[in-house]
């Protein structure tokens, strides 16, 4: 599979090994195995050197190599941990840790969140799609926080059902660029993929629909403006609250990807945490609420802006 994209004005004169990384959505070894395999071009040329600085409107090419298809579906892995926050018969709640993808895919083929819940879980091989074992929804790489398992095709038919009604909460906790004008609101802007960023997506008018509701909880003015928010999905998009923060002109900070990465506040990812999901018991009927606080790479952004 080849990936390209322009460097934007945001990650211009960056090293070619983090451009790699963002445009094949793989880690920074990886993309130096891209690199030392001679997978990647810019403008046309191999780069070899990873210390490479790469020039804003430059074109980033990279061939990522197809994920060979597992006949028996996701291989347990026991050494990737997952740590949980729930276990019931019928499914498991988990606290993903941020740089933990979900399931396999194109460079991810291995040490993934679903390989390291079958070596603990082995009955979540009959259920769901064979390479996302018990999946009910997912986090991006880099966004932590809450997910829900299910054990059974039973659970998983009834959660994937509550999915797709909305009676699922999900709420996250955002630090994002500047204050909002309103201290709350609705983001109603369909999202699809974008057309010159194919990696990426963006509001779209031929879209699918996606809402997004968010509350203002604290604000800060130093080092640069921010606001911590917190947001409550009412559809589930690919980077729905990436897209619409951005959208709305306070993108999450630390999101270099959707325009958060020069906010004057350092972050390392994304500053984007999945705290609050609540569900019905897929068996019982009863409401399930989890909560996970902020981890610690977070909380110590947070730490440093209310000390400022």
């Amino acid at each position: 599979m080849i990936r390209r994209e322009a460097v934007p004005p945001a990650l211009a004169g960056q090293r070619v090994d983090r451009l790699v990384a963002l445009v094949a959505d793989v880690s920074r070894a990886e993309a130096a195995a891209l690199l030392a395999d001679g997978r990647v071009r810019v403008d046309g040329e191999v780069a070899a050197k990873a210390s490479l600085r790469v020039e804003e409107g430059a074109e980033v090419e990279v061939e990522v190599p197809t994920a060979p298809a597992a006949p028996e579906g996701v291989a347990p892995e026991a050494d990737v941990d997952v740590p949980l926050v729930l276990v019931d018969e019928a499914f498991v709640v988990v606290d993903k840790p941020a740089g933990l993808v979900v399931h396999p895919g194109a460079g991810h083929a291995r040490h993934t969140m679903a390989a390291g819940l079958l070596a603990r879980f082995p009955e979540l091989a009959g259920v769901g799609e064979p390479d996302r074992p018990g999946l009910v929804h997912r986090l991006d790489r880099d966004t932590s926080g809450l997910l829900v398992v299910a054990r059974t095709p039973e659970a998983h038919a009834d959660l994937v059902a509550q999915m797709a009604a909305r009676t699922v909460t999900r709420r996250y906790q955002a630090l994002v660029a500047g204050h909002p004008e309103a201290d709350r609101g609705l983001v109603d802007a369909p999202i699809g993929r974008s057309p010159r960023q194919p990696t990426l997506m963006a509001v779209r008018a031929d879209g699918r629909e996606a809402r997004t509701r968010y509350q203002v909880e604290e604000t800060f003015d130093r080092p640069g403006p921010c606001a911590r928010v917190e947001c409550r999905l009412e559809t589930g998009r690919t980077h729905q609250i990436r897209v619409h923060m951005r959208a709305i002109g306070h993108p999450v900070v630390g999101d270099v990807r959707y325009g958060g990465g020069r906010t004057g506040v350092a972050c390392a990812r994304p500053f984007l945490h999945a705290a609050h999901l609540v569900f019905r018991h897929p068996v019982t009927g009863e409401e399930v609420a989890t909560e996970a606080p902020l981890p610690a790479d977070l909380q110590a952004v947070l730490d440093a802006l209310r000390a400022a």
